[in-house]
């Protein structure tokens, strides 16, 4: 497979402090990568550098090889940590607008067939902020993934869901892979991260600390668990000079 997303050299700090240090890595083509780390590691910062919300002291963040243009063919989907949607408009309103903006043909078919597939037809008319935050975070969800997009960017998307409807988006993500969409997802629920992704990064600090498929992690830290190394990892106390 080739690299859709590669992340060469990348160096950011913000008011005199550096946050990520030197991190390279790449994304390939089709792949489900787990971008992983607590909070505060780096994560949502390399996205936002990647996408040109910030950027970067230093190095090269590429998707397929070149730096991400809103007006590009590539397609990408970004579901941001920090939910956004337009509260005051009813659910099947607020679909169809962001569909228009992604040029689908039938944004209210599309929005409709989504919401049956959730479980949510019923609330189609209903104000987004009656809705419960799990309803509003399948409402994001499913504008996120309108139009298949070519690079996927999913930051904690089951995130407060129960198990039966944190199966239910796995199960819609895992058809967009499908599909042939590339999925860079961040999770905290590494039952999802063992059982989805085909890579994987862990990031301590702005430093990468693992990164390769799931097996080559396990055998490195000779862990049976990637939940166990994560625990290994930021359960180290870092070496000091």
């Amino acid at each position: 497979m080739t690299d859709f997303v590669e992340i060469k050299d990348f160096r950011i700090s913000f008011a005199g402090k550096t946050v990520i240090k030197k991190l390279s890595f790449s994304v390939k083509k089709g792949e489900i990568f787990g971008l992983l780390g607590s909070n505060g590691s780096g994560k949502t910062t390399t996205i936002r550098t990647l996408l040109g919300i910030y950027k970067a002291d230093r190095g090269q963040l590429l998707i397929n090889g070149k730096p991400f243009d809103q007006n590009s063919d590539i397609k990408v989907g970004y579901l941001p940590e920090e939910r956004g949607l337009y509260k005051k408009e009813n659910v099947i309103d607020t679909m169809v607008y962001f569909g228009r903006l992604r040029g689908l043909k039938d944004p209210k078919g599309w929005s409709m067939k989504y919401l049956k597939r959730v479980d949510m037809a019923d609330y189609a008319k209903t104000k987004v902020e009656k809705l419960s935050q799990g309803m509003q975070q399948k409402i994001q969800i499913g504008i996120t993934i309108m139009g298949d997009p070519d690079l996927l960017i999913l930051d904690e998307p089951t995130k407060g869901f129960d198990p039966v409807n944190r199966r239910l988006l796995m199960d819609i993500i895992e058809e967009l892979h499908t599909k042939g969409s590339t999925i860079i997802l961040i999770t905290h629920y590494m039952d999802e991260v063992e059982r989805f992704c085909d890579r994987i990064l862990l990031l301590k600090d702005g430093v990468a600390r693992a990164y390769g498929t799931i097996n080559e992690v396990r055998n490195k830290f000779h862990r049976r668990s990637i939940d166990q190394i994560f625990i290994d990892v930021y359960g180290a106390k870092e070496e000091t000079a």
